[in-house]
């Protein structure tokens, strides 16, 4: 019997020690991959509300990571993006605090309990709850109306315009025939006196010639040749060169003529209207934007400028980078007393 209770506490005693090899193990190989050290914190400021389609970006929010000891500030840019490389040594377990203040909105509060996984990875969303309107903001009065929204810009492009052609003739003189005796120049295979001849045009300022070519018009044409390399990319100067080895030949050299200009184009584009704001997006060679709307039923244009500025509504800007076009997005939101 003694033995048998023997057998039996050793056995339970194995498999404690298997387990807790195990559990050993495998908090080791976690350490391994996880590090403690600072880690960045990334996400974005949204506009709290029940439809997503208005949850906008909330731009200038202050944001600050904080563990009690250690914090750091940033804020956020038109996307609502923030970055924060938080300087601090981060152990598991330990608790960060993001702080986001804007003066439109209600303080948020967001905590991060840091663990063995990859801490400072994950992407935080921080959706503020908007302040209450100000009684002083409402009033009796009739709402302004905004209304046949347009935008428009101008897009400036490059164009090329066939402005007209250039022609010139020249000749080669020579007597055919006549041995070359290592007098250059000669023919080709060396045993006829040669002679050579070249001409050349300038397009002006601002022009370049196109679709040059040179060709042999009059004479023993079969016994000249004909040298392009000053004309086969064209450009604004061109020359043409011809070697001749029998009797006197004409060249003619033709060419037409280029003007590079900037042509601006006018354009218009409708914006898209969620509750109160307005959203619409430009290519990045756009310029001169404006507003085109009624208020009140009276056609007016508002020049939107740098500034954005527009009587009736707050506008902002940002560009997206990742994309290879770096369209730019403008949203604008109106202030109190209007209405689409």
């Amino acid at each position: 019997m003694k033995t048998q209770v023997s057998r039996n506490k050793v056995v339970v005693w194995t498999i404690i020690g298997v387990a807790g090899i195990a559990a050993a193990t495998l908090l080791a190989l976690r350490l391994h991959h996880w590090r403690p050290g600072s880690m960045t914190i990334q996400g974005a400021v949204i506009r709290r509300d029940d439809d997503t389609l208005k949850e906008r970006p909330v731009s200038g929010a202050l944001v600050t990571a904080s563990d009690g000891a250690t914090s750091a500030t940033t804020h956020s840019d038109a996307s609502g993006y923030f970055k924060i490389p938080f300087p601090a040594v981060v152990w598991p377990g330990r608790m960060v605090v993001l702080n986001f203040q804007h003066p439109d909105y209600q303080p948020l509060d967001l905590k991060l309990e840091t663990g063995l996984r990859l801490a400072g990875r994950e992407l935080y969303v921080a959706a503020m709850t908007p302040n209450p309107q100000h009684a002083a903001e409402k009033s009796d009065r009739p709402l302004s109306v905004v209304s046949n929204i347009r935008v428009r810009y101008t897009v400036n492009s490059q164009t090329e315009e066939n402005i007209g052609s250039a022609v010139k003739i020249f000749q080669v003189i020579n007597q055919g025939n006549v041995a070359c005796k290592g007098r250059a120049p000669c023919s080709p295979d060396g045993n006829w006196k040669a002679s050579s001849g070249s001409v050349s045009l300038d397009a002006g300022a601002g022009n370049e010639f196109r679709n040059v070519r040179a060709s042999c018009i009059a004479g023993p044409c079969p016994f000249t040749r004909i040298d392009s390399s000053g004309f086969v990319h064209g450009g604004r100067t061109i020359s043409a060169s011809a070697l001749d080895w029998s009797d006197t030949a004409t060249f003619l050299l033709e060419a037409e003529v280029f003007h590079a200009a900037i042509r601006s184009n006018l354009r218009q584009s409708y914006p898209v209207v969620f509750g109160q704001a307005l959203n619409f997006t430009l290519p990045p060679t756009q310029e001169g934007v404006s507003i085109e709307a009624d208020l009140d039923g009276a056609p007016m244009v508002f020049p939107l400028g740098p500034d954005l500025y527009l009587s009736w509504a707050t506008c902002t800007a940002r560009t997206n980078t990742a994309e290879r076009e770096k369209t730019t997005v403008y949203r604008c939101e109106l202030k109190p007393g209007y209405r689409f």
